[in-house]
């Protein structure tokens, strides 16, 4: 992985990050392309109205902290990410999980095109 690769993949999830955070969910949805197929952990769905619905949803106080595990360019537009996060609340504990990210480049700006979270249990 390049330190371009890592700049791309941090600035996209450090939004989303910052937008989860702040519980913020049309802010998220703002990080996700107009197709992106969004797997949280509830059924899957489509675009960043279903992302935004999907964050509403969430606890106020919920917060995201990731690492990077892997990176892989797939083409000169795409980019897919590994990440470990775990997802912080206020009145339970921590739950860790795995994401996996394909970003995409639309003009000047990347975006998620597609989000899936599996819970490590």
């Amino acid at each position: 992985m390049t330190s371009t690769e890592t700049d791309i993949l941090t600035t996209v999830l450090d939004r989303w990050k910052s937008a989860v955070d702040a519980h913020d969910p049309k802010r998220v949805a703002t990080c996700f392309t107009g197709d992106a197929i969004f797997q949280g952990l509830h059924p899957d769905s489509v675009g960043p109205d279903s992302v935004a619905a999907y964050y509403h949803g969430q606890p106020i106080g919920m917060t995201a902290d990731y690492t990077v595990l892997q990176i892989r360019v797939l083409a000169d537009d795409l980019v897919l990410g590994y990440l470990s996060v775990d997802f912080g609340f206020t009145d339970r504990p921590v739950l860790p999980v795995y994401l996996g990210v394909i970003l995409r480049r639309t003009g000047d700006t990347w975006l998620i095109s597609h989000y899936q979270v599996s819970r490590l249990d």
